[in-house]
């Protein structure tokens, strides 16, 4: 089958948005430095402004901003998959028309949460986002939306032209299997992502063809040698980056992300700490795991 839809294989980082020590402003000279550093670190593709981005605390001129700065330092050489989503699907149609308007690739569309619509409210949802053309990554987290996006109506999307990827947090890898396995019985076009740094490997193990990842905010190269070892078929190679990667990665979610990952950002003297209310500096107790998790992995701190 010759493929009509753009795919989405490797590795892909959530990207935290660097603020001001303070905390009011974003600081986008550094937003800039991380992108960079991305693409150096062979990253596939990177996501603003998704959770790891702290979305819900940037104003809307912010979240404009910061996406119209990533595509332009990008300048085309890796992906950007924009995250639009919301609980309201015409701000969500608002925001995805802007990013396509600036070039991103692709947009992330989040499970919209607290006002829990049922399956045919979600298919419907998505689907006049995904009527917009511009490329649709669902995003299904039920940790985060409280409802979740069964396997049935994430194959139903994957039937229109513009869905073309879902990014799977459910940490269900029976939700995976079955994704994977319709969407080869039925001759779909859609990629499997994985939304959870601690079961990509098992996930690509089942056919799931990379990650949308945090752990690759402070290690983005070890990320990509780990990803490509998987797509690869050598997973003793995959398994001995797993587990150098796990212990980071579960000191990553000790508290809400991306706290953990800003702190350990700072102490690699990549960028300032800072997040915005609710979120809360990390506590005294978990910058000391962050740091031993850190050293114990050989990632450079200062």
């Amino acid at each position: 089958m010759v493929p009509t839809k753009l795919s989405f294989t490797g590795a892909y980082v959530a990207l935290v948005t660097p603020f001001t020590p303070s905390g009011d402003q974003v600081d986008y000279a550094q937003l800039d430095a991380l992108v960079e550093a991305q693409i150096t670190g062979g990253t596939d593709g990177v996501v603003p402004v998704g959770t790891t981005g702290e979305s819900p605390t940037l104003s809307h001129e912010e979240q404009c901003k910061v996406i119209e700065a990533v595509v332009k330092k990008v300048a085309g050489r890796i992906k950007v998959i924009a995250g639009t989503g919301s609980n309201s699907t015409a701000k969500t149609i608002e925001m995805t028309k802007f990013a396509k308007e600036v070039g991103a690739d692709a947009a992330l569309v989040v499970v919209p949460y607290y006002n829990k619509p049922t399956q045919e409210g979600l298919y419907q949802h998505f689907k006049a986002v995904a009527d917009i053309g511009l490329p649709v990554m669902l995003y299904n987290i039920p940790g985060r939306s409280v409802i979740n996006m069964t396997p049935a109506t994430i194959l139903r999307l994957a039937r229109h032209p513009s869905v073309v990827a879902v990014k799977e947090a459910s940490g269900s890898m029976d939700a995976i299997s079955e994704i994977v396995s319709q969407r080869d019985q039925l001759g779909l076009e859609l990629s499997v992502l994985s939304g959870d740094d601690s079961l990509t490997l098992p996930a690509m193990s089942l056919g799931a063809s990379g990650v949308v990842s945090v752990v690759g905010n402070i290690a983005p190269r070890l990320l990509k040698d780990f990803v490509s070892a998987a797509l690869e078929g050598d997973y003793i190679k995959a398994r001995a980056l797993h587990f150098k990667l796990f212990k980071v990665v579960k000191v990553l979610f000790i508290e809400p992300n991306p706290v953990p990952c800003k702190y350990a950002m700072s102490m690699m003297g990549v960028c300032a700490p800072s997040v915005r209310l609710p979120l809360v500096e990390l506590s005294a107790e978990n910058k000391t795991l962050v740091a031993q998790a850190l050293k114990e992995a050989g990632m450079q701190s200062s």
